[in-house]
């Protein structure tokens, strides 16, 4: 089994106007995040609106980027079946179009509430994976966080490896690194606290932020785990860039991916893209990041 990196970008998902998605995009933006450091990539996840993926798609994403950049880039494939059928299928999917990994989100559509029922559903799914599962709670989009006991008891299961946590509390991250083993990952999905995530028991993050500044993402991750508190200005700096850009949620993530150089299409609908003024506002917003960046890469 492969060892996933430290950090990984939630990638987007480029979209055409009629909803189709742009491989010819999706190619660019592989292609820009590996000149850019990244090693790893989390595809069809929340960001990448894994959640209006049809069936298929998340192989021929996946096939292409294995097409693109080969067999080293490390390739998580979001899942967001409600039933353990649709999540069974979804994974295998995933493990057809070449990922390591699946990020398994959170069945909550009928069984929210129901640790029990979640705790099921992981299990079947595991169970029948080719492919190891990273848990994935998110309770900003859910509306439920996978408590830490029920955590504590899927962990013990071979193939559930890793957990996403984007509930961006510090004090939850240090419950699960309490209660789970040694060799299981803890990953922040959380931009804001990725250091006090690193500091509470995480090995490293996945953000959607990754998706127009991996470097800062990925050197925060590294200095962090070396020193809290020497990588604490740099979070500061994270925090105040993506305030402003997630409150618009992928609708802003797009926006200031493009406004890095990826070619990101329009969300798929319901959403819906924002409006030229806050477009403008965003690209400022990312302009002065990557200046930053690219002061640090030749300084």
């Amino acid at each position: 089994m492969r060892t996933p990196p430290h950090y990984m970008p939630a990638l987007i998902t480029p979209f055409d106007d009629e909803g189709n998605i742009i491989f010819e995009a999706h190619v660019h933006n592989l292609r820009i995040q590996q000149d850019r450091g990244v090693t790893g990539f989390v595809l069809g996840g929340s960001t990448g609106e894994g959640p209006y993926l049809e069936t298929g798609e998340r192989a021929l994403l996946l096939a292409e980027t294995r097409a693109e950049l080969g067999e080293d880039p490390y390739l998580v494939s979001g899942v967001a079946g409600q039933s353990v059928r649709q999540a069974q299928v979804q994974v295998e999917e995933s493990a057809t179009g070449g990922a390591d990994a699946a990020l398994v989100l959170t069945p909550t559509s009928l069984a929210r509430g129901n640790h029990g029922a979640v705790i099921r559903f992981y299990e079947a799914v595991a169970e029948a994976a080719r492919i190891p599962i990273f848990l994935y709670s998110v309770p900003a989009v859910t509306g439920y966080e996978l408590p830490v006991e029920s955590v504590s008891i899927l962990a013990q299961h071979p193939s559930v490896i890793a957990m996403k946590d984007s509930g961006g509390r510090p004090i939850h991250m240090k419950e699960l690194s309490q209660a789970t083993p040694d060799d299981f990952l803890l990953y922040s999905g959380s931009s804001s606290t990725v250091v006090k995530a690193i500091a509470a028991g995480a090995i490293g993050a996945i953000t959607a932020s990754g998706n127009y500044a991996p470097e800062l993402l990925s050197s925060l991750v590294l200095a962090a785990r070396s020193s809290v508190s020497a990588a604490e200005p740099e979070q500061i700096r994270l925090a105040e860039t993506t305030r402003e850009i997630e409150a618009f949620g992928v609708a802003g993530t797009k926006a200031a991916a493009g406004a890095a150089g990826l070619w990101t299409g329009i969300p798929r609908r319901p959403l819906h893209p924002i409006d030229r003024t806050e477009l403008a506002k965003i690209a400022e917003i990312v302009a002065t990041v990557r200046r930053g960046i690219e002061a640090a890469v030749t300084g």
